[in-house]
């Protein structure tokens, strides 16, 4: 069973999978699903979508080079069939993954680590910018230094209701609201 590689996107092709296109000068180009052919008709480059293979190990979020990558090579040589080497060479074939694994974990590891810290460092400023935000109330009682001064204002009643009895702002709603309570309250006290 051969598996082919998509032109675009370097995903594995099974066989009765994917799309061929052969162009005028005979060469074959191969894409794992609709989504690679029109991509390649739009004629975008795979180093530069980001989801690609290419795009992903041009900017070091893959690897790149390791030795296990050698077996996946394509090979048209023809061999002679020996069953003792196909049988070490299945063998082989399970460990070599399994150390690619491995790799691949250790190289994302490598990556991540030092995105953590720049996280860790942007949770911090945050916290010191809106730590008012999280001090329990009862912190803020006990230090009046993280709130906001309270600042207080002497209004006499008197002198609000001259200026709301006053027909002077027509058109404001403040005084056509406070016209509409005065007689809701009115007709209330006449029916008590």
């Amino acid at each position: 069973m051969r598996l082919e590689k998509c032109w675009f996107c370097s995903s594995t092709i099974y066989p009765g999978h994917g799309i061929q296109f052969v162009r005028n000068d005979a060469k074959i180009f191969r894409f794992c699903r609709s989504k690679c052919h029109k991509n390649f008709k739009m004629k975008r480059n795979p180093r530069k979508v980001k989801w690609t293979k290419a795009y992903r190990r041009l900017h070091g979020k893959d690897m790149t080079q390791d030795s296990t990558f050698e077996l996946e090579r394509k090979r048209n040589r023809p061999e002679r069939y020996d069953r003792n080497v196909a049988e070490n060479t299945l063998k082989a074939i399970k460990k070599i993954d399994k150390i690619r694994v491995a790799r691949e974990a250790r190289h994302h590891s490598m990556r991540m680590k030092g995105k953590k810290a720049i996280e860790q460092q942007a949770a911090a400023k945050e916290l010191e910018q809106s730590i008012h935000l999280v001090k329990a109330p009862a912190a803020l009682q006990e230090d009046p230094s993280l709130t906001l001064p309270k600042i207080r204002v002497t209004v006499s009643r008197s002198q609000t209701e001259d200026a709301w009895k006053n027909n002077d702002n027509a058109g404001n709603p403040l005084t056509w609201w406070h016209r509409k309570l005065n007689s809701t309250l009115s007709y209330a006290s006449l029916c008590n």
